[in-house]
């Protein structure tokens, strides 16, 4: 049997502040919109196109719906990875409805933020999802993209 592989890396800008909320069971969830856009210029006429899609992003991971309730705002920019998810449910018509979302939980999930720094960004200890990873990514870097705390990714000695 094949392995599979389900990773969703996106970059665009939020549409909005992130939205709060708390499941039945007591535990934190984030959601908020991201815009990602594509632009070229027509051949034909030379004009600048664009379009833009619009993402949902649901955040179970505890780490990162802090990192998002503290920091993210909207039109910010922002990278983040996790699963694409499509999930049922019924509307206000009692229609069934399929909405295809972009689920941030596990240790593997990330939101960075980019852009400069203009001291926004929280120390890395704050991201559980990031601990563990090079400095480069997650919510650490400084704002010349360099890592912090002397770790070089590219400095390691392991034998493989």
């Amino acid at each position: 049997m094949a392995a599979s592989l389900n990773r969703a890396t996106l970059i665009g800008h939020l549409g909005a502040d992130p939205e709060i909320r708390t499941t039945q069971s007591g535990k934190p969830v984030a959601t908020f919109s991201l815009a990602t856009s594509e632009s070229w210029r027509d051949k034909a006429t030379g004009e600048k196109r664009e379009v833009t899609d619009w993402h949902r992003v649901v955040v179970f991971s505890e780490g990162l719906v802090k990192i998002a309730e503290q920091y993210l705002k909207k039109g910010m920019p922002v990278l983040v990875e996790g699963q694409i998810k499509t999930r049922k449910y019924q509307g206000n018509d009692g229609q069934d409805r399929w909405t295809t979302e972009i689920v941030l939980s596990g240790f593997d999930a990330k939101i960075q933020m980019l852009g400069g720094n203009g001291g926004n960004r929280p120390p890395a200890a704050d991201s559980a999802a990031d601990y563990g990873r090079p400095s480069t990514g997650g919510a650490s870097p400084n704002a010349g993209g360099q890592t912090t705390g002397g770790y070089d990714p590219l400095d390691d000695d392991i034998p493989f």
